[in-house]
C-alpha cells in the first residue's frame, strides 16, 4: 500500500527537544517578563543595579500608596455616615480635576526636560513625596481635606510629567541595538510587580494600625533613598552642561578626556551635584 522509499536514499533523524526541568521553565517564565530578551548582551551593564533600585522604589510607592489611600478615604468623610456620597463624590472628582489641570500646566515646561535628566528624576520622586505627606496630613486637618487633596495632586501631576518625560531617555541608555521597547516593557513590569508587593505588604501591615508619622517617615526614607541610587546608577551616552564641565576640565588637567564612569567620579560630593554626570 505505502509507497517505498528509494533504494540508497538517506533517512535524516530529526532531533527531538527535551524538556526543560521544573526549576528551569519556572525561572525562563519569570524572565520573559522581567528581563529583556538577550539579556544580559541586549543591555549595558549598569543595567542590574538600576532595575535593583527601581524596583525597590516601587515596592515603597506601593505601600506609600495603601496608607495616603487609607487616609484620604478617611478624611474625605466615607468612614462618617453623615456625609452623603454625592459630596464625597464630587470633592473627589474636584480634587482629581485639579490635578489634571495642574499636569496640563506644566507639561509646557517639557522642552526643559532633556537638560539634567538625572536630577529631574530624582526631583520628581521628592515632589512624588511632597505630594503624599501633604495627603497624610488630610488626617489631621479633615476640614481642609479639598484644597489640601487639590494641592497634593498638583503637586503628584507634576511629578507625574516629569517621571514619565524623562524615563524614555534613561531606557534608551540601557538598550543595545534596537531593543528600546522592550527594554521598557520589561522595565515597567518589573516596577509594577514591586508596586503589587509593596501594595500587599502595606495592607498587611496597615490591619496593625501602625503609626501613620512613623510608616511615612519609614516608607519616605526607603523610597528616597532607593530613588537616589536608581538615578545615580544611571549612565547617559550623551552630554549635559554638567558632563561637559567636568569632560573640559579632566582634559584641562590631565590632557585626556575622562570616561563617563570616571566623570561622575569627579562631580561634586552633594546631592545633586552627583546627579549630574
Amino acid at each position: 500500500g505505502g509507497s517505498a522509499v528509494p533504494l540508497g536514499a538517506s533517512v535524516r533523524a530529526v532531533p527531538l527537544q527535551s524538556p526543560l526541568p521544573p526549576a528551569e521553565e519556572i525561572m525562563a517564565f519569570v524572565r520573559s517578563y522581567v528581563v529583556p530578551e538577550g539579556f544580559p548582551d541586549s543591555v549595558t551593564p549598569s543595567y542590574v543595579p538600576y532595575m535593583t533600585w527601581r524596583a525597590l522604589k516601587h515596592f515603597f510607592g506601593g505601600a506609600m500608596g495603601v496608607f495616603t489611600t487609607r487616609t484620604l478615604l478617611s478624611s474625605v468623610g466615607v468612614s462618617q455616615s453623615k456625609v452623603t456620597p454625592g459630596a464625597i463624590a464630587i470633592n473627589w472628582i474636584l480634587k482629581d480635576g485639579a490635578g489634571r489641570v495642574g499636569k496640563m500646566l506644566f507639561a509646557r515646561q517639557g522642552k526643559k526636560f532633556d537638560n539634567d535628566l538625572k536630577q529631574l528624576r530624582f526631583s520628581s520622586d521628592l515632589l512624588l513625596e511632597i505630594g503624599a505627606g501633604i495627603e497624610l496630613a488630610t488626617a489631621a486637618f479633615p476640614q481642609f481635606f479639598l484644597p489640601m487633596a487639590c494641592v497634593a495632586n498638583v503637586v503628584k501631576n507634576v511629578a507625574a510629567v516629569t517621571s514619565t518625560s524623562t524615563r524614555t531617555p534613561i531606557y534608551k541608555a540601557y538598550a543595545r541595538g534596537e531593543n528600546i521597547g522592550d527594554v521598557t516593557a520589561k522595565g515597567e513590569s518589573v516596577g509594577n510587580i514591586a508596586d503589587l508587593l509593596g501594595t500587599g505588604l502595606s495592607i498587611f501591615i496597615t490591619k496593625r494600625n501602625p503609626s501613620l508619622v512613623t510608616s511615612f517617615a519609614l516608607l519616605s526614607c526607603g523610597y528616597l533613598l532607593s530613588s537616589y541610587h536608581e538615578v545615580r546608577s544611571v549612565v547617559l551616552n550623551t552630554l549635559n552642561r554638567a558632563r561637559f564641565t567636568v569632560a573640559v576640565d579632566s582634559f584641562i588637567k590631565t590632557d585626556r578626556v575622562c570616561s563617563l564612569v570616571e566623570g561622575r567620579k569627579l562631580a561634586g560630593d552633594d546631592i545633586y551635584s552627583s546627579l549630574a554626570a
